[in-house]
């Protein structure tokens, strides 16, 4: 079977590719007190297999701790014109040990480890630690570091060429950028968005609602020169924006609109250009929930975000809730509710689904190319999983299936696909990211 091609030419060609017939999803151990590696899943998404929603597949990291968390492709459709270059490759970072690990492809059902990028190699040379999100850049390669060598922050870029060899840092400033997380650039408008979570030191022991207000949590949203590799505008979200975190452009490469979820405030952040000035506002606004076991009310926490590849649905998770919304965007200024399901989560409003019962709430996410099935996973980070959901150390993580109406909206969880990772050979793993060998909704860009 060939490796996939770069990319699509438009995201309407996206949209009518063949079905996904494999998932790559991410698993760890690091924080259960089970000492075996992370390891990379590969899921069977083919509902004429005999192994369908099956694990098939398991790669272990050659070390144990690296806390694998998001990961991205070499290639993706900001160079699909390029014949020499392939979806190929996985870039799988580990946050605590930030060794990137290289993953080959060529054989989709059973990917193999291709090299590893050392940790103490990225300090040495760039001091740069704690590495997030992937995107391709070309032919090259940027991932989003959240710290410095000894973890503290604002971190910045490290930039890869196609060899995965080092190149140094890719920006030219931080600026007075305090912290890092996700990052998305549109070319065409010469224009990158970067969030805010929090140092490394400050995230990795756990969360503490105390170091918010000592300002130790992001609540920015930084819009950077492209070219010249440099901040030129913040816009400071405040009480509405406490800790964003992923951000996404709409994928048509003309638009400017683009969003954000600020997780602990509960909201969506939407930004655009008017003439030659960006703008934000809040468009949606999580109200927290009353729990008898809580001294404040419960706060959604949005953790993930996603847009559809024709930009027409947005959908999000609320981690602590345990519910996942989609929205008409076709009006970005006004969004509205198609669609929930639940899954987990500390309102009890769905402990168990499709016979699992679901430890941690819906967490990550990844849409179809169609944008009919959205996959769902539960594990946040260990130490904040291990915090809020104590019992996914025994239960393990969980991944589910939810279908959606891409017509007037609506979605529903689908009955005959799970993934119990409380049952793996190991002993209860923990999921989180997932991607597909032919692209996905939330790594291609266009130019």
């Amino acid at each position: 079977m060939e490796c996939c091609g770069p990319g699509y030419a438009s995201p309407s060609e996206a949209m009518k590719a063949p079905r996904e017939k494999l998932l790559y999803t991410i698993a760890i151990y690091t924080g259960t007190g089970i000492q075996k590696p992370d390891y990379l899943c590969t899921i069977d998404a083919d509902p004429e297999s005999e192994t369908y929603s099956q694990v098939i597949h398991r790669l272990e990291m050659p070390g144990i701790g690296d806390e694998l968390h998001h990961m991205g492709w070499n290639a993706c459709s900001s160079c699909h014109d390029d014949a020499s270059m392939s979806r190929r490759y996985l870039i799988v970072p580990g946050v605590r040990s930030s060794n990137l690990h290289i993953v080959d492809t060529i054989d989709p059902r059973a990917p193999v480890l291709h090299k590893v990028v050392e940790g103490t190699e990225i300090k040495a040379k760039t001091n740069l630690s704690a590495p997030h999100t992937v995107h391709c850049l070309g032919s090259e390669i940027i991932i989003s570091m959240l710290g410095d060598a000894k973890g503290e922050a604002p971190g910045g870029y490290l930039h890869l060429d196609k060899n995965f060899d080092i190149m140094g840092r890719w920006e030219t400033t931080m600026g007075d950028i305090p912290f890092g997380y996700d990052f998305w650039y549109q070319p065409r408008h010469n224009v990158m968005a970067s969030s805010e979570w929090a140092a490394p030191n400050t995230f990795m022991p756990g969360f503490d609602l105390e170091e918010v207000g000592h300002l130790k949590y992001g609540r920015r949203i930084h819009l950077w020169d492209f070219e010249k590799k440099e901040p030129k505008q913040t816009f400071y979200l405040g009480e509405d924006g406490l800790i964003p975190l992923e951000v996404r452009f709409h994928h048509d490469p003309d638009s400017t609109h683009g969003f954000c979820g600020a997780a602990l405030s509960a909201n969506i952040i939407h930004w655009w250009k008017d003439g030659d000035d960006w703008k934000w506002e809040k468009i949606v606004d999580v109200e927290n929930e009353p729990h008898p076991e809580w001294p404040i009310p419960v706060p959604g926490v949005i953790s993930v975000i996603l847009l559809s590849m024709d930009d027409r649905f947005l959908y999000f998770c609320n981690w602590l809730h345990g519910d996942i919304r989609q929205y008409n965007i076709e009006d970005p200024h006004n969004p509205v509710l198609t669609g929930q399901v639940w899954m987990g989560g500390l309102l009890g409003r769905a402990p168990q689904v499709n016979g699992v019962k679901v430890t941690g709430g819906p967490q990550m996410i990844q849409l179809s190319l169609d944008g009919k099935r959205l996959y769902v996973t539960t594990s946040l980070f260990s130490t904040w999983d291990n915090q809020f959901y104590p019992e996914i150390r025994t239960n393990g993580g969980c991944m589910l299936m939810v279908n959606c109406d891409t017509e007037t909206g609506g979605m529903e969880i689908d009955p005959d696909f799970v993934v119990d990772f409380g049952k793996e050979p190991n002993g209860p793993s923990r999921c989180h990211e997932t991607r597909y060998p032919g692209g996905d909704c939330t790594s291609d860009i266009w130019v």
